[in-house]
């Protein structure tokens, strides 16, 4: 194909999902010039599959974006119909935001903010091949000819990489929801020397909501008390639980299962008709009938779409049987007996890369200049896409300009954690980020993002010196209110032993300082303000924050001495470029593993798995003397 030269850019963003929108955004932030080419239009920040955003792990992902300077929580708060806390009766490491979106305002709203975005250009159009010189990307050459140069190039592909549709015996080339798929681009990086696997995720039925009989359901409404995922959203701008729209519950029954069983023989992902891995943490409904023999029913979520649209998606009941046999299936659940289906279930099968290949950045190891993001580095959820692009897109505006670039550590951010998984373990199916894969929960809460990280956001450009002052200003009022909790006395009253008993608490025998005073159980900072007589901080979030730094102050110290221990060995460094085949100690496992992921420290190193203690301390004195050998040919300009 005749190729012609267009304009130059400093960065390029392929793909304008969740990752890709974060990634352009951060970009034209930091001042670069930066384009973002994506397939579809329409289909810019689309949700595929459920309309909802956050959840365990997630809700705290989207929180962390905001607190660096993303997008993803505004647009959110900007969208939702229904906003929830998840496990308000658990701790604080656990508890969850969630929130149900209008999916087309969602799209529309980020589409918006792209077009009004200065630096941000976007563009619709296929991307098939990289231009790679010198082992350095310097553009992009769309199906058209265009040819795009830039000093960075960002690729968030997310399903769309060589996709296929499968429904029953049916299966198509396809993006998703029927979009356009991307072929070359796969063909070009296998091409450069790029390892791709296959991954497969699903979608459920969409059905006419004037055809459910909510009477047979339970309803989920949303929450009275304002919730929001951005730190710069105001509580008078919460939609009242009367005006949001509630989701539903049902559940699956003995004859909905023995429906799927009778048709197995034609479910693709048990015929043989589907190659990729799929998703553990999101099985298909007939994938759980087979796993989970023993269970009599699933829960079933009825979750609306938007305020102008009937369709209603039907939650946790992903599946790519055939189109008949999806109906039997619905109409054997109680109170979707006679629903109408809008959209079929469907599986995608779509390219991945593997992730060993990348840096914490985000920056491939073979090519420079080259970052990857989203479901192509083998994640599911937009909430990791989004967290992975806005990293990408730091990377790539810092990479642009020559600069060092910027990652999260496990203790940082669950952002840190999901790609440190990613590019030190790999994956060999569809990741999805739980609380249970952060060491550090207690510290990774969804409530103190801002603390963690609004900090590193300005010093990145992407927090306004206004924003970043009212940040400063509620630090010092928690800093404030924590030195005023461990000098305030409580004494042994009458009201005060009335209250302790009424909470089921043992009398208070001689004055303790209020700090003391909230970590027994149950006690609230609100029942100490009540007791002194007067308020102790002006804003709830502060309250929060001191509450649960004194009620948790044991066990936060605990994580904060296993942090100190992380960062000791993330300091001893592992020359880059080391041949490890020189090593002759070292276990041939730990010598293979060492050789494909390549650690950039011991501590990095430690987290691999099928390396033990003995290979680290051989490596350890191995460096520490000295002499290390590296690889033929290794370049330091190369890195």
């Amino acid at each position: 194909m005749k190729t012609y030269d267009s304009k130059e850019y400093d960065v390029i963003v392929v793909g304008a999902g969740h990752a890709g929108s974060e990634a352009a955004l951060a970009a034209a932030h930091m001042g670069q010039k930066t384009l973002l080419l994506t397939i579809n239009l329409d289909m810019v920040a689309f949700m595929p599959c459920n309309p909802s955003v956050g959840g365990p792990a997630k809700g705290t992902v989207v929180r962390e974006i905001d607190a660096l300077g993303g997008q993803m929580g505004k647009n959110i708060d900007a969208t939702y119909v229904q906003m929830r806390m998840l496990n308000t009766g658990k701790g604080p490491a656990v508890r969850a935001l969630r929130a149900q979106a209008d999916k087309w305002q969602y799209h529309e709203h980020m589409k918006d903010v792209i077009e009004n975005t200065p630096n941000l250009t976007l563009r619709q159009g296929i991307a098939n091949e990289l231009i790679v010189e010198d082992g350095i990307c310097k553009g992009v050459i769309t199906n058209t000819g265009a040819r795009y140069l830039a000093k960075s190039v960002v690729l968030t592909t997310g399903t769309a990489a060589r996709g296929k549709i499968i429904i029953g015996e049916l299966s198509y080339s396809s993006g998703p929801n029927n979009s356009i798929p991307s072929i070359k681009l796969s063909e070009n990086l296998e091409e450069l020397g790029f390892k791709l696997r296959r991954f497969k995720t699903g979608t459920p039925p969409r059905v006419d909501g004037n055809t459910i009989d909510y009477s047979k359901t339970e309803e989920e409404p949303g929450d009275e008390e304002p919730r929001h995922f951005s730190y710069t959203s105001k509580d008078e701008d919460y939609i009242p639980v009367e005006d949001q729209m509630s989701c539903y519950m049902t559940y699956t029954n003995p004859t909905t299962h023995e429906i799927i069983r009778e048709n197995l023989d034609r479910a693709p992902m048990f015929s043989g008709v589907i190659k990729g891995v799929g998703p553990r943490y999101c099985p298909s409904i007939e994938d759980k009938i087979v796993r989970f023999a023993d269970k009599d029913r699933h829960q079933i979520f009825l979750e609306p779409e938007g305020r102008n649209t009937k369709e209603v998606y039907v939650g946790d009941f992903s599946t790519s049987m055939p189109e008949e046999v999806q109906l039997k299936m619905l109409h054997s659940v109680v109170g979707l007996e006679n629903a109408e289906l809008m959209r079929p279930g469907y599986a995608i099968e779509y390219d991945v890369i593997e992730p060993w290949q990348l840096k914490h950045t985000l920056e491939t190891k073979n090519i420079k200049g080259l970052f990857t993001a989203g479901q192509m580095n083998g994640t599911s959820g937009y909430e990791e896409a989004a967290g992975q692009g806005l990293v990408a897109g730091i990377n790539a505006a810092l990479s642009a300009e020559n600069k060092p670039g910027f990652t999260l550590d496990r203790d940082e951010a669950y952002i840190g954690v999901l790609i440190d998984d990613l590019v030190t373990k790999g994956t060999n199916e569809p990741y999805r980020l739980l609380t249970s894969r952060a060491e550090y929960r207690l510290l990774l809460r969804n409530d103190n993002a801002d603390l963690r990280l609004t900090e590193k956001g300005h010093d990145l450009g992407l927090i306004d010196d206004e924003r970043y002052a009212k940040f400063v200003e509620k630090r010092a009022a928690i800093e404030a209110t924590l030195k005023k909790m461990h000098e305030i006395k409580i004494h042994p009253t009458d009201e005060v032993q009335e209250y302790l008993a009424s909470i089921n608490q043992d009398k208070l025998n001689a004055g303790v300082t209020a700090a003391d005073f909230l970590k027994r159980p149950r006690v609230t900072f609100e029942a100490i303000e009540k007791i002194v007589g007067e308020p102790l901080a002006d804003d709830r979030y502060v309250k929060e924050q001191v509450e649960i730094a004194i009620k948790y102050e044991g066990y936060i110290k605990k994580e904060q001495k296993l942090v100190e221990r992380l960062h000791r060995l993330e300091s001893k460094k592992i020359p880059e470029g080391i041949d490890y085949s020189a090593i002759s100690s070292l276990a041939t496992e730990a010598r293979q593993k060492f050789e494909k992921i390549r650690p950039e420290s011991i501590a990095q190193a430690e987290r691999i798995s099928g390396v033990n203690p003995a290979d680290l301390a051989i490596l350890t004195a191995y460096i520490q003397q000295g002499k290390i050998a590296k690889l033929p040919g290794y370049r330091p300009e190369d890195k």
